[in-house]
């Protein structure tokens, strides 16, 4: 009776562990690097946001970011939670 239970509950540990793999752990590096690279942003950092707009920093507060929309120093604070991505230079 033992190993029968034992045989049942094999393909559904195999079936947690690759979705664990497959899923969990890369979504939780991509949102560590993500959450990372926002932690790291200083002035002069050119980013993203969700919006599609490109901006530079230049000042980043707890949980806001000061930015520079154009070159006529049109300047509005952002959320962190909206930064998409970080150009490099």
């Amino acid at each position: 009776m033992e190993h029968s239970v034992l045989n049942s509950l094999i393909p559904l540990i195999v079936l947690v562990a690759i979705f664990y793999f497959l899923i969990i752990r890369p979504r939780q590096k991509q949102e560590k690097a993500h959450r990372n690279m926002i932690e790291s942003l200083q002035k002069g950092d050119k980013i993203i946001t969700n919006g599609g707009i490109i901006c530079e920093v230049i000042k980043s507060e707890s949980d806001f970011i000061k930015v520079k929309l154009n070159e006529e120093n049109i300047t509005a604070k952002i959320s962190k939670d909206f930064v998409a991505k970080k150009i490099d230079a």
